[in-house]
């Protein structure tokens, strides 16, 4: 089942569901709002030759209140929140429609773990041919809740638990 603005208050307001900064003009009728960062890693294309899932990849980091995407380019993004999740709850990044008709499209792979703390690292990819100028404090996606049928027998404490800023990959720290 998919939260509505009241249950997305009422479980902020008892402090079941943690998302700060937050102000009202973020609440959507099925959704909350969630703003850019000012943290960004991009992949430093000079230093290697190729990216492989067994290995760190190298990031250039940079902090910025504006950023430019070149087209056909890719970063990793910070919110601006910072988000605490119950165990019975998940959720949905999802771009906002806006921003996608602009030729932006943004991820987290799209999913957050009920059990999830943090902020979320967003993936954005310009598909435009022009450059698209990214400002901190934007609305830039969205979060859509969905309750689960139960609490999860096991909620989320993986490699990207309680992240602050973009996190690259971590994916060379799986077992398979």
């Amino acid at each position: 089942m998919i939260l509505s603005d009241t249950t997305i208050k009422k479980m902020m307001a008892e402090d079941e569901l943690r998302i700060d900064p937050v102000d009202e003009t973020q609440i959507q009728p099925a959704s909350v709002d969630i703003r850019l960062g000012t943290h960004y890693l991009k992949i430093d294309e000079n230093a290697i030759e190729s990216i492989a899932l067994d290995a760190p990849a190298q990031y250039v980091e940079f902090e910025a209140d504006e950023v430019i995407v070149p087209p056909n380019s890719f970063l990793l993004a910070t919110t601006k929140e910072y988000i605490k999740l119950p165990n019975d709850l998940t959720a949905f990044v999802e771009g906002r429609s806006s921003i996608g008709r602009m030729g932006l499209f943004i991820q987290n792979a799209g999913w957050v773990d009920p059990g999830f703390e943090g902020e979320i690292t967003l993936e954005l990819y310009n598909a435009n041919r022009l450059p698209i100028r990214l400002k901190s404090g934007r609305r830039i996606a969205q979060l859509v809740f969905a309750r689960m049928d139960q609490h999860a027998s096991a909620p989320y404490d993986g490699k990207y638990q309680k992240q602050r800023k973009a996190v690259g990959s971590r994916v060379y720290k799986d077992v398979n």
